[in-house]
């Protein structure tokens, strides 16, 4: 058995099925071996995997296992528990049952290596960040993280049921809402689901997050041109139709609409095209067409339904849209 090295080794635990562990014909290995040791074996390469993921290429665990100078799998399947272990990418040894359990999931424990990374330090607060933000995007799964580098042991757990709504709300808790409810939709139109959620703050900046299969997208895309191609012909078509912008007046431009809005969008997309391995804006063109058909047609439906707080949106549109103008007169 490898020790477990000094420094800060990290275990990730999940209750799925647990990763399979008979033999593959194709590799004559483990299927678990071969998850961790060959590129392009990840779930969504395989026949009943996952619907959706994040990862382009299926390298991801591999490649934590190759950057690992040690690494232990734990699975829990069948009434079994099943470990093996690596150092540096490679297998100290064969797939071995160490006994009976209760349970199913699979156990990831690995460090860093020193030799290829300058540090190994952990951040916890960006670690508790990044998992907060995952429990925001996966409405009713719990995450638990515990730190055993401190006298005081933290642990946090997050679990939120609002989904992206509650996401919005955590991201206004400092400001004043211009209208109590928080906006959401969520809708699947044949393989693509799409999850909004939006409100206005007394804010004069647009803060809006876009996620594509809960990766985090910098730099928009697709998803950010529907959602806000929906936004700005909503709120118009609403202003108009109630006589709030007159005939004779302008449209509303897309700057005016967004100021002070916090948004969320979520998408969730079985082939994701991102725009470079870091996957900062997403490419996918169909996206856009269901998230603009999406959002306007529950965002009009919402105005509707809630006509004081339609009236506060657009009101803080048409100051925006005036204090640009006499922006422009004074330039």
């Amino acid at each position: 058995m490898c020790p477990l090295p000094a420094g800060n080794p990290v275990s990730v635990e999940g209750n799925g099925r647990g990763i399979p562990v008979e033999i593959q014909r194709q590799t004559k290995k483990s299927t678990l071996e071969t998850v961790l040791t060959v590129l392009h074996a990840g779930g969504k390469f395989g026949d009943g995997g996952y619907k959706v993921s994040g990862g382009l290429h299926g390298v991801g665990v591999s490649v934590v296992n190759a950057l690992s100078n040690y690494l232990k799998a734990e699975v829990k399947r069948d009434g079994k528990l099943y470990e093996q272990e690596y150092a540096k990418g490679k297998p100290q040894g064969k797939v071995k049952l160490v006994g009976n359990t209760r349970g199913t999931g699979t156990k990831i424990t690995f460090q860093p290596d020193d030799t290829i990374f300058t540090t190994t330090e952990h951040n916890y607060q960006h670690i508790l960040d990044h998992i907060r933000q995952q429990a925001y995007l996966t409405k009713g799964i719990k995450i638990v993280i515990h730190d055993e580098r401190t006298k005081e042991h933290a642990t946090y757990a997050f679990y939120f049921e609002g989904g992206v709504a509650s996401y919005v709300k955590h991201l206004n808790h400092t400001k004043e809402p211009k209208h109590e409810n928080v906006f959401y939709v969520e809708k699947q139109v044949d393989a693509i689901t799409v999850e909004a959620a939006l409100q206005y703050t007394d804010d004069y900046k647009e803060t809006v997050f876009c996620f594509a299969n809960n990766i985090f997208n910098p730099e928009g895309g697709s998803h950010l041109v529907g959602f806000r191609t929906a936004l700005t012909r909503t709120i118009n078509a609403y202003a108009r139709s109630k006589g709030i912008l007159k005939e004779k007046e302008e449209n509303l431009t897309g700057e005016d609409i967004r100021e002070g809005l916090t948004g969320i969008i979520s998408i969730k997309v079985p082939e994701p095209q991102f725009e470079g391995q870091t996957k900062a804006k997403l490419g996918n063109a169909e996206v856009m067409v269901v998230v603009d058909s999406t959002v306007s047609i529950a965002l009009d439906a919402d105005l509707e339904e809630n006509p004081r707080e339609a009236k506060n949106i657009v009101s803080t549109a048409i100051l925006a849209a005036q204090a640009r103008a006499a922006d422009s007169k004074a330039g």
